[in-house]
């Protein structure tokens, strides 16, 4: 069977804080108990897969995981356990503002952004253009990065990444910030993508996106998949259990 994405087994562990708090009994104490008392795993045992052209929601309170998993999933975080696998490259709608540089112009920044993403050059020639009208910033294109305001440059992170052309787009909770109008905007432009094809893979908590574009969803507790379903059962299980 054909996928997009491959999820095996897969744990990811971080520490607790970056020193450890380590005294000196702890130098003879067993490596393990050290490890035990100093690391968790927000995630762990985690598996499914995901079709190509799946709409995919993922649910749960905060701290579950929902951002970790999206980050493995776009190759930001190395797992320590098992395997993600995905066919074909994502565009990620991930901390979106990240990776912007303030001194930088607009026009430099776009140039620097989509290029990181793996867009050719020649591509981003063509493409400038639409990124700078869906953004609305026509009239700020020479202004350095750090004076745009923060609805104009997540309006420009988005346009960026929604241009590239990878079969997987990853999102994670950035519809809840710009105004109404450029919120509307973005979705268009998802229900554009998913129309084309692409696999959507969204993190939220807005229960109106969710069933607006998700058709599958899988619930997160305690950095488990505690389950794997219709979004509209995902979402009422979820819903009951907060209760």
């Amino acid at each position: 069977m054909e996928t997009a994405i491959e999820v095996t087994g897969l744990g990811i562990r971080f520490r607790k804080n970056r020193r450890g708090r380590r005294t000196f009994k702890d130098l003879f104490a067993p490596a393990a108990r050290r490890v035990r008392t100093n690391e968790f795993w927000p995630l762990r045992h985690v598996e499914f897969m995901v079709r190509p052209g799946e709409a995919i929601g993922v649910v749960g309170r905060n701290g579950q995981g929902k951002s970790t998993l999206l980050k493995l999933v776009a190759g930001v975080l190395i797992p320590d356990e098992g395997s993600v696998r995905v066919h074909g490259g994502v565009a990620p709608l991930i901390e979106i503002t990240g990776g912007f540089v303030g001194d930088l112009t607009v026009r430099e920044n776009v140039r620097l952004a989509a290029g990181l993403h793996g867009m050719p050059g020649a591509e981003i020639v063509r493409r400038f253009d639409d990124i700078i009208d869906f953004a609305e910033l026509q009239s700020f294109v020479d202004t350095p990065y750090k004076h745009l305001s923060s609805g104009m440059k997540v309006r420009l992170a988005f346009a960026v990444v929604s241009q590239l052309e990878e079969p997987t787009l990853l999102v994670d909770e950035v519809l809840a910030v710009g105004d109404k109008a450029f919120r509307e905007k973005c979705y268009r432009r998802i229900d554009e993508l998913l129309e084309e094809g692409r696999t959507l893979f969204f993190v939220s908590h807005n229960e109106r996106d969710l069933r607006r574009f998700c058709t599958r969803g899988l619930y997160l507790e305690g950095g488990r998949l505690v389950m794997d379903g219709p979004i509209a059962d995902v979402l009422d299980r979820y819903n009951a259990e907060l209760r």
